[in-house]
């Protein structure tokens, strides 16, 4: 990582959190500091990091020079509810997804996407999350590997994923033609919507690069069925790349475009 990046533990219940700090420190060949009583922002000038991973009892917490990155399952709750009632989710739909699909999403961020795209593909099917940024890809494979979903299924769909840390170009280049029945693309906005306080933390580390047209036309190589782009409803990223099919609600400030492949 180019970051410098230390990790401690969180000042309750500070026996179990030294443990994990100390595990993830080995793991991932990051740093262990002592915390005492010392801040964050103290560690970060005594340190001289950039980034400082805290251990907590709830997992692991990323803190950013705009607030805290973590992973919470609960971003998926309500759309995995949705699906379980029968009443559909638009992701799903953009990437035609059925038990036993296999999806290659290209950029995992938050993770919430993966999770409802696993749920949707089931035991049989397979999820490969890429994230480019180490960072993300470590707090977010660490909490869809061992947090507590809402329920049962919710649970088992996070397992499932697989994390690898890679750039969409770069791990496109290295698989087979019609590896996967879809290809996913969810980049961060070129306009941010003025709602989306949630993605701030994850902004100063996030990949900004926009997609270029050679990752789209490997990712139409790889993808059996089709490639999906998640993009800001008004962006000019559409046509840029050649999207001009989309899913999504009708007064909604995201759309999905499809760029149907039929490789079969």
């Amino acid at each position: 990582m180019r970051e410098k990046v230390v990790i401690t533990a969180g000042r309750r219940i500070q026996k179990d959190n030294i443990a994990l700090a100390k595990k993830i420190s080995e793991e991932w060949d990051i740093p262990y500091v002592f915390r005492g009583t010392d801040s964050i922002e103290e560690i970060k000038l005594r340190e001289n990091a950039e980034f400082v991973i805290v251990a907590k009892e709830k997992g692991l917490i990323l803190e950013t020079s705009d607030g805290e990155f973590f992973f919470h399952p609960n971003l998926a709750h309500l759309r995995l509810k949705n699906l379980r009632l029968g009443k559909g989710d638009y992701l799903v739909e953009a990437l035609d997804l059925s038990y036993g699909s296999k999806v290659l999403d290209c950029t995992l961020g938050f993770g919430a996407d993966a999770i409802i795209e696993s749920y949707a593909v089931g035991s049989g099917g397979k999820v490969v999350a890429l994230e480019k940024k180490p960072l993300i890809a470590k707090i977010i494979g660490y909490g869809l590997s061992h947090a507590t979903g809402d329920n049962y299924d919710m649970q088992e769909a996070m397992r499932r994923i697989e994390v690898i840390e890679s750039g969409a170009l770069e791990f496109l280049k290295t698989q087979k033609d019609n590896s996967f029945d879809a290809v996913y693309f969810d980049p961060m906005f070129r306009h941010p919507l003025n709602e989306s306080e949630n993605l701030r933390p994850i902004r100063c580390i996030a990949e900004s690069e926009p997609i270029s047209r050679e990752t789209i036309e490997e990712a139409k190589r790889v993808a059996k069925n089709r490639v999906v782009l998640k993009e800001n409803a008004r962006s000019l990223e559409f046509q840029r790349l050649g999207f001009s099919e989309f899913v999504g609600g009708k007064y909604s400030k995201i759309k999905y475009g499809i760029l149907k492949t039929n490789n079969f």
